[in-house]
């Protein structure tokens, strides 16, 4: 049986989402947007609201029901369903959880119906796509619970808990809508065993990087792998290379759709030009163009490539697959000549959506959720559970152990310090990520060349600009 067929999960797809914005994301039709313009109808099924007060914030009433939907994907879904049990013994709620990768297919119907979920943990391939939601008026604002009592410590507010960038990432049109609950860091991954076996030294720049590539093709395995069928990965590559090489003004210029953002880029032709010397220099992995996230994630598990792209929910999507001493590690995207970031710099950021959306019939509950999503007790329960870090400042309880993939992503965000960056456009223009991400696909394949790369990216931007709720979305 195929990787593609054992339902271990799409991984997280965004980030940058994490999020998780694939090439072949399904598009929600036009019936789907046009229902939700027409909002469906106001719901009347909810239970009815208690007082609030600094414990019970937005009223949540005892013995109602909690509709809850998460992806279950790289991160499973058993975190969730601790949450559930944990929320329903606090508050006396009926949880009802549905794990599944077809978040569109499971409740396109049901925005349509005016009767969403209480809260959906909206990622994966077949996410509905966050802009489109909040064009339709289907998400409500999570302000409330940014401006609430932390559980942890009701002297602060919620927002102060959270590492820094969560609110922005989460912010669409100037509101507060999602929760990307994940933090990740994002770049290249690498077998430790394999490297010691080789000799090979973790490369810090480009050259060093292909200088690896070369030998791997030596001795018989691929220099770079990628999930060829998604090319949101290999855009984690281009787009770090562009924000490493030009700084924070040049990815800042692609979220704020100039017109000089690839077209009359130097750096952006760099970062292109220098991945598509590993094309022209056969140093990928044979076929990887053809391979869906994990069947290449696997082949890599298997000493097939040194090195593959992807977000630190790797190891806990690998886990089934990755020897016991495989030794995962991450590294930083190697540098061009003349950076303007260091090489610690990462891309790390919020990841994985949580929305609760406008006609939930239990809102109050969805609400109160999200709040406790941001308290050390659930943010532990996460770690455990997924291998990942969550947004909340010191969120695991100390003496957790990590895995080696992810501690060794703790290990370089303390290196990188203030040195991170994080892309908004792949949540704020998905129709823009998309065409970048299909240009991709056609670069690593050798059927379009970096130039025309830049040409079509810039095509993406100019079209994304003229979008009416474009001035809203502006980075400083």
């Amino acid at each position: 049986m195929s990787m593609a067929s054992t339902g271990e999960g799409l991984g997280r797809r965004d980030l940058i989402k994490r999020s998780a914005a694939l090439g072949l994301i399904t598009v929600p039709s036009m019936g789907f947007l046009s229902a939700c313009a027409s909002g469906g109808g106001e719901t009347t099924n909810g239970p009815s609201k208690a007082a609030t007060s600094a414990q019970n914030p937005f009223g949540v009433a005892k013995g109602g029901k909690l509709d809850v939907v998460v992806f279950k994907g790289g991160f499973g879904d058993d975190y969730a369903k601790a949450w559930e049990a944990a929320f329903d013994k606090k508050w006396g709620t009926t949880s009802d959880h549905l794990g599944t990768q077809e978040i569109t297919g499971k409740l396109q119907t049901r925005f349509n119906a005016g009767n969403p979920p209480d809260v959906v943990d909206n990622s994966g391939a077949q996410k509905i796509k966050l802009d489109v939601l909040f064009k339709s008026n289907q998400l409500a604002d999570l302000t409330p619970v940014l401006d609430a009592p932390s559980l942890d410590d009701p002297g602060k507010k919620v927002r102060d808990t959270l590492i820094a960038g969560t609110i922005e990432q989460g912010t669409q049109g100037g509101k507060f809508v999602s929760l990307n609950y994940v933090y990740t860091v994002y770049g290249l991954w690498y077998s430790g065993k394999l490297f010691k076996e080789k000799g090979w030294t973790p490369p810090k720049t480009w050259d060093e990087f292909l200088a690896v590539c070369a030998k791997a093709k030596e001795a018989g395995i691929g220099g770079l792998a990628h999930q060829g069928k998604f090319p949101y990965y290999i855009n984690v590559v281009i787009m770090d290379l562009i924000a490493k090489k030009g700084g924070l003004e040049a990815m800042k210029a692609i979220d704020n759709l100039e017109p000089n953002a690839f077209e009359g880029s130097p750096d952006a032709l760099a970062a292109v030009e220098a991945v598509y010397e590993v094309v022209e220099k056969d140093l990928l992995l044979p076929g990887t163009n053809g391979l869906t996230h994990t069947e290449s994630q696997t082949a890599w598990n298997q000493y097939k490539a040194a090195f593959i792209p992807s977000g630190s929910w790797l190891e806990n999507e690998q886990l089934k697959q990755t020897p016991e001493d495989f030794d995962m590690q991450f590294l930083p995207m190697p540098l061009l000549a003349g950076s303007k970031l260091p090489f610690e710099a990462i891309r790390a950021g919020a990841g994985e959506p949580f929305i609760v959306p406008e006609k939930a019939a239990n809102k109050a509950a969805g609400l109160e959720f999200i709040r406790s999503m941001l308290s050390r007790e659930w943010s532990t329960v996460f770690a455990q559970r997924a291998n990942s870090l969550t947004v909340v400042k010191d969120g695991v309880d100390p003496g957790v152990k990590l895995r080696p993939g992810t501690q060794s992503a703790v290990t370089a965000l303390k290196a990188a310090g203030t040195n991170t960056f994080n892309y908004l456009y792949t949540d704020w223009y998905s129709e823009m990520d998309t065409a970048i991400q299909d240009a991709s696909n056609e670069l690593m394949a050798k059927r379009i060349q970096p130039k025309e790369w830049i040409k079509r990216a810039q095509a993406a931007v100019n079209k994304a600009a003229q979008d009416p709720n474009a001035k809203n979305n502006r980075r400083s």
